[in-house]
């Protein structure tokens, strides 16, 4: 039996480091894990006692209402109303479709301030909405509920796009086959249409509400940012930076960083839910 030379002798695969993996990890050591560790860090050095007392103080807790909630709120408008953009642009011909299909990724290319601009504009008093609502004593700009506003703007683009190559790849023929089997269009859209379009649907509203929980500079501009009013998270920090309240700062971001995770645990899980739910 012939042996082989050592020059050829194989090496396993799992002992060979491959480049591409060890770039891989070397990025996310350096962009995702490093600042991290560095927030944990500075915001476990101020010590037990002190880092829950501004984690829980009342202004903090209000940010994180604001922001949380409303990103909930905004994530699931979005659910439903991207959902619709998505199927009118993908199943309806009509005049200006590419346009309208190109607008959806304007809040992509459009800066947040200059966003938050238009929306302070165009919602305030005397703006084009706004003065649709103020005769009934509604205020949209510099309140929480522009905040809301300029959540779903800047979140809307990512269920569109996460629904529209689904809804593009959907065969018709699964339609026609219930609707020849005698099935009402509310029994073909719950038992046929929405079931795989649960996880995109699920996929997209978690990408937005992740987008809208970091949200600043559109935020900034249409909010009023008092707290126990309008005052998000982001803005939070930001405002402890200003009076170099450094430890501060690090440990309304640390929360804010660990109640994002969490919920997009949660979030995570439900789109295993709806994969399951789908391919029943």
């Amino acid at each position: 039996m012939s042996k082989v030379p050592e020059s050829q002798t194989i090496i396993p695969s799992y002992k060979r480091v491959s480049i591409p993996w060890a770039v891989t990890i070397l990025y996310l050591v350096v962009m995702l894990l490093l600042p991290i560790s560095a927030l944990l860090t500075k915001s476990i050095s101020v010590g037990p006692t002190e880092f829950w007392r501004i984690a829980t103080s009342p202004v903090a807790l209000s940010a994180y209402d604001v922001t949380f909630v409303t990103s909930l709120i905004a994530g699931l408008i979005n659910g439903v109303m991207g959902t619709l953009v998505a199927w009118v642009l993908v199943r309806y011909q009509f005049p200006g479709r590419k346009i309208m299909d190109a607008a959806v990724d304007l809040p992509f290319a459009l800066p947040t301030a200059v966003a938050g601009l238009v929306l302070a504009t165009v919602y305030s008093d005397k703006g084009w909405i706004g003065q649709l609502f103020a005769p009934f004593g509604i205020k949209i700009a510099f309140t929480r509920l522009g905040v809301l506003v300029a959540m779903i703007f800047i979140s809307l683009p990512f269920i569109v796009r996460t629904l529209q190559p689904v809804l593009q790849e959907m065969e018709r023929e699964a339609e026609e086959a219930a609707w020849s089997l005698g099935a009402t269009d509310r029994q073909t859209f719950l038992k046929v249409i929405l079931p795989p379009l649960i996880p995109p649907i699920l996929t997209g509203v978690a990408l937005g509400f992740s987008r809208a929980v970091g949200e600043y500079g559109s935020v900034i501009l249409v909010s009023s940012s008092i707290p126990f009013r309008d005052l998000i998270a982001p803005v939070l920090v930001f405002q402890r930076l200003e009076a170099y309240d450094y430890g501060g700062a690090t440990v309304v971001g640390t929360v804010l960083l660990l109640i994002s995770l969490l919920m997009l645990f949660v979030i995570n899980a439900l789109q295993q839910w709806g994969r399951r739910y789908a391919t029943k």
